[in-house]
């Protein structure tokens, strides 16, 4: 539980000092967007397949509610605050490469015994993570654009 509080903490300090890209109204997109989405692969791994669990393999474990509501929704906004947009295909393959390392090795941690960590795999294994980490952070950048497509769209609807 330390580990996870402790994380919360830094991430979202970290996603508010970083923040020079993101509108209140995208902010509250992704956060809303992280929640919705990571509740429904947990849905599915988690509860439907048992191939992790956060805090308690048999019982509803409130503690993961921190873990969804205030952890990971901050790390999305630090990614696609320091997304490079304009860059080159091969940048941003190699930056979502990176993240993708950070994420892992971020994971790698929860598995750590109690107090550190708070995250527990049955049949999931880190390799799982590594190659579905890219396309969840796909479907990230590709909700962020279409948030921004249709701020600017209402923008231009109202002038």
């Amino acid at each position: 539980m330390i580990g996870l509080l402790l994380s919360v903490f830094i991430f979202n300090f970290i996603a508010y000092i970083t923040n020079k890209k993101l509108t209140h109204n995208q902010i509250l997109h992704i956060w809303i967007f992280t929640i919705a989405f990571q509740l429904l692969f947990d849905l599915y791994i988690d509860v439907g397949y048992h191939a992790y669990w956060y805090f308690s393999k048999s019982e509803v474990d409130w503690e993961s509610i921190i873990h969804i509501l205030l952890l990971v929704p901050p790390v999305n906004i630090i990614f696609l605050n320091l997304y490079p947009m304009k860059k080159k295909i091969l940048y941003k393959i190699l930056f979502i490469f990176m993240w993708n390392l950070i994420i892992v090795g971020y994971e790698w941690f929860t598995l750590l015994p109690s107090p550190w960590g708070y995250f527990h795999y049955g049949w999931w294994k880190i390799s799982y993570s590594f190659c579905i980490n890219p396309i969840l952070l796909f479907i990230l950048i590709k909700y962020y654009k279409l948030v921004t497509k249709l701020e600017k769209k209402s923008r231009s609807a109202t002038e």
